[in-house]
């Protein structure tokens, strides 16, 4: 097993954050439904997930469905949530033993279906104690929702204006012990954000590749951070 050769372990990025793109054209250039991508993406996920495990990675999070994807064929967005469902009922119990603490992150819709925010409670609820790598799963979010539905938690919290600050808005975000975005992965050779994550990516290293999301493998998200390590760094300042 490939056990993240040639990563200083040392120095592992906090959070990597991944937009798992090209399930449809994966499927498409094989003659496929684009629904049979997705199905693909799967391996993938679940690989992902387990290399990040594997060398001691503590967040990852990973884009399944965004707020613009309701504007998908009704019949792909039907896919997508009973997908989503039976994977979290075949492999919560799966990443669970290894120790993952599974959560989500999404603007709440009436939307989805009872059923599926029924299985994101137990696996959240399955998870929680868990102190091992903590698998973020972005569902129903937009990063501008984020942040709007932050700054509308600030108002109807009483803040005052003069006490508005990075650290009172970070408390209204979806997960406020969330911590920023130190690498993003997108796949499929598309370079762009994509609305994900945009607060938490402010000084975040984006990483493109050309693979597409069934292809990619533990390896890839080793490769991906050996870029990482690879970079200087400067938030805005300068090392010397």
């Amino acid at each position: 097993m490939d056990r993240g050769a040639g990563i200083d372990v040392t120095r592992l990025p906090t959070h990597v954050a991944c937009v798992m793109d090209g399930n449809g054209r994966w499927a498409q250039a094989r003659g496929l439904p684009r629904t049979e991508g997705h199905t693909a993406g799967e391996e993938a996920l679940i690989d992902t997930v387990e290399g990040a495990a594997e060398i001691g990675l503590q967040w990852l999070t990973v884009y399944a469905f965004s707020t613009e994807n309701w504007r998908r064929p009704p019949s792909e967005v039907r896919f997508l949530m009973g997908f989503n469902e039976s994977l979290l009922v075949r492999r919560s119990h799966e990443l669970h033993e290894q120790n993952v603490r599974i959560r989500f992150v999404g603007r709440p819709d009436a939307r989805i279906p009872r059923r599926v925010r029924a299985r994101i409670d137990e696996a959240v609820e399955l998870t929680a104690a868990n102190t091992g790598l903590t698998f973020t799963v972005a569902f129903n979010y937009g990063g501008r929702a984020e942040i709007v539905d932050a700054a509308a938690g600030l108002v109807r919290s009483g803040v005052p204006a003069d006490e508005v600050d990075e650290a009172a808005l970070v408390k209204h975000l979806y997960d406020a012990e969330m911590p920023e975005v130190d690498l993003m992965i997108r796949t499929s050779g598309e370079n762009r954000l994509s609305n994900f994550l945009l607060w938490q990516m402010a000084y975040s290293e984006l990483v493109f590749t050309d693979t597409l999301w069934p292809d990619f493998r533990r390896r890839d998200l080793f490769d991906a951070i050996c870029i990482y390590q690879a970079r200087d760094r400067r938030f805005g300042g300068l090392n010397r």
